[in-house]
Order: C-alpha cells, then structure tokens, then sequence
C-alpha cells in the first residue's frame, strides 16, 4: 500500500513539474550594426501568452561563452521554474544574448553596445510581449558580462530599473596579466596589444559622475566569491563602496563561500532575481497605453 502510494505521489510530482515549466528557445535577430545575427537564448514563464506583457531581465555571459552558458553550465531553467512556481519571483522573461569577446561595449571589432540597444532589444521587444517601459527590464550578467551589467546600469538608467553582476571584471587600475580582457578585442590597440586608455574609457568609474547627475537610481546587486582567483572580491568590494555611499538603500554586496565559477553564479542568480524583481510590475495585458519611445526607436507594438 505504501508502495502504491509513493508511487502516486511520485507521479503527482513529476506532473506538477512538467506542468510548471517554462521553455527555452535560441532563436537569431539580425544586427546592422555587427554585420551578422545576433544569437540569444529566452526562457519564456510557464503559461507565457502573447498580448501579456512580462517583466525581462537580459543576463550577459562572460568572456569566452555564448548565449548558451547559461543554460549549459548555470541550470538556467530549474532555477527559474523553482522561483517562479514558489512564487519567489513574478513570471518572468529571460534573454541570455550571445556575444563572444565583445565585452558589451563598442569597440574595434564589434559594435556591441550599439548593437544591443538598437537592434537587439527592438527586436526582441517586438517579437515577445516584454515589459518597453524601465520599470520591467532589468540586466545582469558574470564576469565580462558582469563588466557589461554595471555599464548599462550607469549610462541607461532611464532605460533599467535594476542591475546585477556576479563576479563582476570591473578593475578599476591596471587590469591584471590573467585577465581576459588583456588579450580581446575591444581592449587592443591598432599593435594587437592591451590598451590601458581603451580599458580606462569604458570602464565603469568613467560612468559614475553622469549617473549620479541624473535623477534615476538603480538597485544594484554585486555578488563575488571570497576565493575569485583573478581578485575579483576586492573589485566588487570598491565598485559597492562607489554605489553605496551616494544610494545605501539600493545597494547590496554579497561576498560568499567560492571561486570565479558556476558554483557562485548560479546561486547568486537565484537571490539577485528575488531582490531585483520585487518592486517589478506583474504580467500584465498590453494596451495601447503601454506604447513606448526608446531612444533611436519609433513607437512600439501595444
């Protein structure tokens, strides 16, 4: 009689979690600005229907990965299966854009940023019903996608209503010998080697003066493990420093148990997704009212 029992409640199990999980699609738009398709991958919310809008968060991999790294290597979709069916989270959109080396920023090789603003989220936004407004579109990312989140942050505040980064590459002086950044694109001078002025000009402290000039403030949540072998820790620690001390209640720093490894990004995406998506607005049916201008853009889908 147990037996049977277990076995009822095993198969109860197994159809509640097939019936809450969401789907994952890889899917191209084309980019004018890189000369080739943009690739990405979106988890889409169990029950995702179109004419919903959903709050999205775009997650950024690091330097060397893909729009698959996520899922691949982070177990994208049980985590967000398990915060959505607790209900930890609101149905929720993720595009995880793949970009191998660009480091998110415009540099010599790739266009990225420019890239990503003005062809990739205008498609994207037109082919799923996302949240076009700041307060539903949130970014995060690891590592060299980490370097990219907190960038965003600072220059599109009108654009984001939160940001995270995990292990974030953000150093602030000399970028050091092992780092990737030494040896990629956007970071080479016309030689093929490390440019420091390339580095300092993008870099995050270059964006922090027109932040604090304008009137957004972002909830920011930076995650580091205490073992990062690039020295990361200390990094994170500085770049919080800088946030909290001009926003203390929309800053928050985690340096837990780990190294610069999955281990510490998947964990830490599962909190960071709590503390950014509290204040976001729910799933919501379009109406003309939702129609929006973003920067470069014409007037969006309802």
């Amino acid at each position: 009689m147990l037996v049977r029992l277990f076995a009822v409640l095993a198969w109860l199990a197994c159809s509640l979690s097939v019936a809450a999980a969401g789907e994952l699609r890889r899917e191209t738009v084309a980019s004018p600005h890189l000369g080739r398709d943009f690739s990405y991958l979106i988890y889409l919310p169990d029950g995702y229907q179109p004419g919903t809008t959903y709050p999205v968060v775009y997650l950024l991999h690091g330097a060397g990965s893909d729009e698959q790294a996520w899922s691949q290597q982070g177990q994208i979709q049980q985590n967000l299966d398990s915060l959505v069916a607790s209900r930890a989270i609101p149905p929720v959109v993720v595009v995880m854009p793949g970009c191998v080396g660009c480091w998110w920023v415009d540099g010599a090789r790739d266009k990225a940023e420019t890239a990503f603003w003005q062809d990739f989220v205008p498609a994207v936004e037109r082919r799923y019903d996302l949240a076009v407004t700041r307060a539903g579109r949130f970014v995060a990312g690891l590592s060299a996608g980490g370097y990219g989140a907190i960038r965003f942050a600072l220059r599109y505040p009108d654009r984001l209503a939160g940001a995270a980064a995990f292990s974030p590459a953000v150093y602030t002086e000399t970028v050091p010998s092992f780092s990737a950044a030494r040896s990629q694109p956007p970071f080479l001078d016309a030689n093929g080697q490390f440019d420091q002025k390339a580095w300092d000009a993008q870099n995050y402290p270059q964006w922090l003066p027109s932040y604090f000039a304008q009137g957004h403030r972002l909830p920011v949540y930076l995650v580091s493990g205490d073992n990062d072998r690039f020295g990361i820790a200390p990094e994170t620690m500085k770049l919080f420093m800088a946030l909290f001390a001009r926003q203390p209640d929309q800053t928050e720093l985690r340096i837990i148990d780990g190294d610069h490894n999955w281990d510490v990004w998947a964990s830490a995406l599962r909190d960071s997704l709590v503390f950014l998506l509290k204040n976001a607005p729910p799933p919501q049916v379009a109406t003309p009212r939702n129609s929006v201008v973003l920067a470069g853009r014409g007037p969006q889908r309802p």
